[in-house]
């Protein structure tokens, strides 16, 4: 006679749920596959990187691997671009580049806001009119002048776009999530987390955040497609990645000029970018039903 093991059958019941909601949500089912395939091969370019491998048909930055502006075709997917380089190989290892830094913004953004939000709401009286004086501040920052000054101070490059885009996400969850907090800091079971001696500090980790978890993953997942727009555009201005690295936004302006006799140079990172931000956008919204956030 066997026994089922209830641990088993609670990653059944968990699966069983996860379809439930996909088939429920094609929107959401949608999106998660479009994600799913960036996220995963951004993830292996990103690993073949690191020991001196590629997983792509080419190497992105060699010359001549074809004829010059050649249209799509077997060899190369993409076409090749005015070098002779295969276009597919460089559109897919920007892949790590556009995705990690979009979802590294996103999520430092998300910490660093919902923190000073929540904490804020808590504690509130000067401590609180004193954050979200600061968070008023950077709100007024705008991203490309922010970008174009910090480019200029200290060149041009990934690492200080990024710091220019978390700069100007963060006040957005900030004000958020002081919002839900002010929601959850009266309901009765925070109360009874003051009466249990719970510290504010504690209660904020252990009862506000999680309570707020949904509508923070809802926007995140929104946003890191707007980011991937945005930073799209910082690096077609050439305030991110400089030679030889690839970027999605980089390639668009400097095959622009090819729109008419190589039309394919400038469309396929064009499209890249814009199924990158419809996958996002399609999960979020999807997430936002499934999950009755409002």
């Amino acid at each position: 006679m066997s026994s089922s093991n209830p641990i088993e059958k609670k990653r059944g019941t968990r699966l069983r749920s996860f379809f439930r909601i996909m088939r429920a949500h094609p929107g959401l089912l949608a999106g998660f596959i479009i994600i799913s395939i960036l996220m995963v091969i951004s993830l292996a370019v990103f690993i073949s990187g690191l020991f001196g491998g590629r997983i792509t048909p080419y190497d992105p930055i060699q010359l001549f691997v074809g004829p010059r502006q050649a249209p799509p075709s077997w060899s190369h997917l993409f076409g090749t671009d005015t070098l002779g380089r295969d276009l597919f190989s460089e559109v897919i290892s920007a892949m790590p580049t556009d995705m990690g830094v979009s979802v590294a913004v996103v999520a430092v953004a998300v910490a660093v806001g919902s923190s000073i939000g929540a904490f804020a709401a808590y504690f509130g009286g000067m401590f609180d009119e004193a954050l979200m004086r600061v968070t008023d501040v950077f709100f007024a920052l705008p991203v490309l002048v922010l970008a174009i000054v910090i480019s200029v101070i200290l060149g041009p490059g990934i690492v200080n776009m990024m710091i220019v885009l978390m700069i100007v996400w963060w006040p957005t969850y900030a004000r958020l999530a002081r919002g839900e907090t002010l929601k959850i800091i009266h309901q009765n079971f925070i109360e009874a987390a003051r009466l249990g001696g719970l510290g504010r500090v504690r209660i904020v980790f252990r009862h506000v955040f999680p309570n707020m978890i949904y509508i923070l993953l809802v926007y995140a997942t929104l946003d890191v497609g707007t980011i991937v727009l945005v930073y799209a555009g910082l690096s077609y201005l050439g305030l991110a990645v400089t030679p030889p690295h690839v970027d999605w936004g980089q390639m668009v302006n400097l095959y622009q000029d090819d729109l008419l006799s190589a039309p394919w140079l400038p469309l396929f990172p064009g499209l890249t970018i814009a199924v990158s931000v419809v996958g996002f956008s399609l999960l979020g919204d999807g997430l936002r039903d499934a999950l009755e956030v409002s």
